[in-house]
């Protein structure tokens, strides 16, 4: 059974369409790749009350939960005080992302940049001696900030320890209507219940018109599912198998 996860875009400027989400495809790309099922990804406003709620939702529902945004000095960075709030916790300062703040900024630093030194009381810092400012985690609550570029950077120090078994997808593409396999997709599922069937039809390509992905953690399982479909389609229909 694959570990499940959740993520949480946090940003208003989301919602009003002032910045286009690149967070949630890099996340569900390297955490696919790293055998964990994103099952639900939701995009929420800058309000401390609705982060608390879907956070502790989240975090009752999936293995492992994933926020972007709303880490930093400004008024709007509500994350880590609406992440306590969650789990009924305070905030608390922590020593080494304090010390590396005083380090950055030097003797100009503000009470406001000094908030980003702040974590959930009870959390920990995960990829600490790999990275300058570790990524904060409460349970099984992993906080990032909005900025896609420390997004990937934090993510690539810390993503080895959420590997599990990989997931093994073969596709199949055809030339045919999407309803003239209906029948067989079906077939497919009910031999085959614990299968991820995908079916995309494409658009204006002269080659083929859907793709068929077949995915599972079992290898075995995935191979007995595609012959079983094989079996059923239209030999001139199948352009090619991957």
């Amino acid at each position: 059974m694959a570990k499940t996860a959740g993520i949480l875009i946090i940003g208003s400027e989301v919602l009003s369409g002032k910045v286009v989400d690149q967070n949630s495809p890099y996340l569900v790309g390297e955490l696919r790749a790293l055998g964990v099922d994103v099952q639900r990804i939701t995009t929420i406003p800058d309000d401390a009350e609705i982060i608390a709620q879907d956070v502790r939702t989240f975090a009752e529902q999936y293995d492992l939960v994933f926020t972007t945004g709303g880490v930093g000095p400004t008024h709007d960075d509500v994350t880590i005080a609406a992440v306590a709030q969650a789990f009924g916790c305070g905030v608390v300062r922590h020593p080494l992302l304090e010390d590396v703040l005083r380090r950055h900024y030097g003797e100009g630093i503000t009470a406001a940049q000094l908030r980003m030194a702040e974590m959930p009381e009870g959390g920990r810092l995960v990829g600490e001696g790999d990275l300058s400012f570790p990524v904060v985690a409460v349970r099984n609550v992993y906080i990032f900030p909005g900025i896609p570029e420390i997004v990937r950077r934090k993510f690539e120090r810390i993503r080895e320890q959420f590997r599990e078994q990989p997931f093994i997808l073969r596709r199949v593409f055809l030339c045919c209507d999407e309803g003239q396999i209906t029948d067989d997709l079906h077939a497919v599922l009910d031999r085959f219940p614990d299968l991820q069937l995908g079916s995309y039809p494409i658009l204006n390509n002269p080659e083929h018109s859907v793709i068929l992905t077949l995915e599972s953690k079992s290898p075995e399982y995935v191979e007995h599912a595609l012959r079983f479909l094989l079996d059923r389609l239209p030999p001139p229909s199948i352009v090619r198998i991957e």
